[in-house]
């Protein structure tokens, strides 16, 4: 199923300056509106990179998407944070481009198995640091160190859907069993947003997003990958609720662009995924182009 990806940028302003490290016509080298990010399937790109632990998780951002918005929107020995970040799949990809990142995580199991893959990204020759925080990123910036509020230049993260959509299916095949869903779920507190009716989770996630904005650095990004689904027959409109919290949260919407999952085939792109990103509230800085995509 294809995600959206959701662009804010702060309201237009007549000062501008330009971002740290970047002149002041520069702009991040985009492949489009469409992020060619699915030729190597997700199973190679995690290869290796990721403890076999950690890829329990139910929800698990592409890191070819991942990649690609730090490369557009940020500089080498900047600042990435993901709010929701799972197993750090954000963090990570960050470390290994030389880039630094923090996290933040709800589920005790999850951030426990992130310091792992954060070791082995360390282990791996990674240049940048990783830092995860247990905690309610509704409070964002209580848990974010305040040496790096206004030090984040791109916030990239996802909303989670539940066990409806997420998991893997196994087929025991004839007269082996029912068939049977397993990694479907974040864990089993109730207060985790993956389980709230989802007018909750549209008032945590602009609360998050609020958060986003007060530590991004001047010019800084937020990218939000997020899709659609359908739960007893009606569709949820996860897009749609991710563009009104960020408009709620004092960001502007400034485009949609699509992270493709899978390879294209010449003309023929497979499953695709989107995401959103969001730049911080009004300030004198540049406003620049940008694109975002999908998670954690």
């Amino acid at each position: 199923m294809p995600e959206s990806t959701i662009l804010f940028t702060p309201p237009v302003t007549t000062a501008t300056v330009p971002s740290p490290g970047r002149g002041p016509a520069t702009a991040p080298a985009r492949q489009g509106s469409v992020f060619v990010t699915g030729q190597v399937c997700s199973r190679e790109q995690r290869r290796g990179r990721y403890t076999p632990e950690s890829l329990a998780h139910p929800g698990k951002m592409l890191p070819s998407i991942g990649r690609y918005l730090i490369n557009t929107y940020t500089e080498i020995g900047e600042w990435v944070c993901d709010p929701m970040a799972g197993i750090f799949t954000t963090v990570v990809e960050a470390m290994h481009l030389g880039r630094h990142g923090i996290g933040v995580e709800y589920e005790a199991r999850w951030a426990a198995l992130a310091a792992g893959n954060i070791r082995l990204a360390t282990a791996q020759g990674a240049a940048g640091t990783g830092e995860v925080v247990h905690g309610d990123s509704r409070h964002l910036p209580a848990l974010i160190p305040p040496e790096l509020h206004g030090r984040i230049a791109l916030v990239i993260t996802s909303p989670p859907y539940g066990p409806s959509t997420h998991g893997h299916v196994r087929t025991p095949g004839p007269r082996r069993g029912k068939v049977a869903k397993i990694n479907h779920r974040y864990g089993g507190d109730a207060g985790n947003l993956a389980y709230r009716h989802h007018d909750e989770l549209a008032e945590g996630f602009t609360q998050i997003l609020t958060g986003c904005a007060a530590i991004l650095r001047p010019g800084g990004h937020v990218a939000i990958t997020a899709r659609p689904y359908r739960r007893h027959g009606e569709l949820v409109d996860i897009p749609g609720m991710v563009a009104a919290a960020g408009i709620n949260a004092g960001l502007r919407l400034h485009e949609e662009c699509a992270a493709l999952a899978s390879a294209t085939n010449g003309s023929y792109p497979g499953h695709r995924s989107s995401n959103s990103a969001t730049s911080a509230p009004p300030s004198p800085t540049a406003t620049r182009n940008g694109s975002s995509s999908t998670k954690t």
